[in-house]
């Protein structure tokens, strides 16, 4: 188990990648001008999720083992983790309409698709 100030320091290395992540996906949410081709902000990216995924395990991990005996470090990293998780908490229900429109653009697109295939099958078989 990592005394105190190794379990502050991996808080502190954590929230600053949580932090780099969620700032990433907040601009990525927020295109500088909406065209027709960006209407919406994009979805987060399958490694952006990884990403988030893996340091909230890993702080899990450490917040499993967590003594009860803290330092002021340690406090104010979890103090930190906490503002982080709860930033992530605000921004899930936006990425989650953003990923169901991206779902349902996506099965538009499948339907257009099927459609054409079958349009130009017909035309085959007319000629």
């Amino acid at each position: 188990m990592p005394s105190l100030a190794g379990l502050a320091q991996n808080f502190h290395e954590t929230n600053a990648r949580l932090a780099g992540l969620l700032d990433s996906l907040l601009a990525d949410r927020m295109p500088p001008q909406p065209t027709p081709l960006n209407r919406s902000p994009r979805a987060a990216t399958t490694q952006q999720m990884a990403a988030l995924l893996s340091e909230l395990m890993r702080a899990g991990q450490w917040l499993r083992s967590l003594p009860s005996e803290k330092d002021a470090a340690l406090e104010r990293e979890l103090s930190e983790y906490r503002k982080q998780v709860e930033r992530l908490r605000t921004l899930l229900p936006s990425m989650q309409q953003t990923l169901l429109a991206e779902r349902a653009r996506l099965e538009q697109e499948r339907a257009r698709v099927v459609s054409a295939a079958e349009w130009a099958q017909g035309s085959r078989q007319t000629l």
